[in-house]
């Protein structure tokens, strides 16, 4: 199996900027799909972005399209997602996941319930 685990969550004011990190052991992260999710408390899960095994394809909610750019590093198997622009709806439980996919059509890709792995989650809090 595949442990993820979250990092580079915090408090920030509306229009600022974060970045996560999510770095894998166990296995190496070069054939996952990876993925990025976000859950706000008494809210559903919801998807925000994807990046394919190669890094060649990614998809994004249009709620961060423009804002947040998702990216890994197999070298250093870890995977990011830089956040900017950043709005109080963008509060929530940010969470790392992989599947075991190539997912470069993306179709199949936007379901939590589709992936195999999933880390901790880091908090990110936008004040207005």
């Amino acid at each position: 199996q595949v442990q993820l685990v979250e990092s580079g969550g915090g408090l920030v004011q509306a229009g600022g900027s974060l970045r996560l990190s999510c770095t894998a052991s166990g296995r190496t992260i070069t054939y996952y799909a990876m993925g990025w999710f976000r859950q706000a408390p008494g809210k559903d899960r919801e998807f925000v972005a994807l990046i394919s095994w190669s890094g060649d394809n990614t998809y994004y909610a249009d709620s961060v399209k423009g804002r947040f750019t998702i990216s890994r590093d197999n070298a250093k198997n870890t995977v990011y997602l830089q956040m900017n622009s950043l709005k109080p709806e963008d509060t929530a439980v940010y969470y790392c996941a992989a599947r075991d996919f190539d997912c470069s059509g993306g179709h199949g890709c936007f379901a939590y319930e589709e992936y195999d792995f999933w880390g901790q989650g880091t908090q990110v809090t936008v004040s207005s």
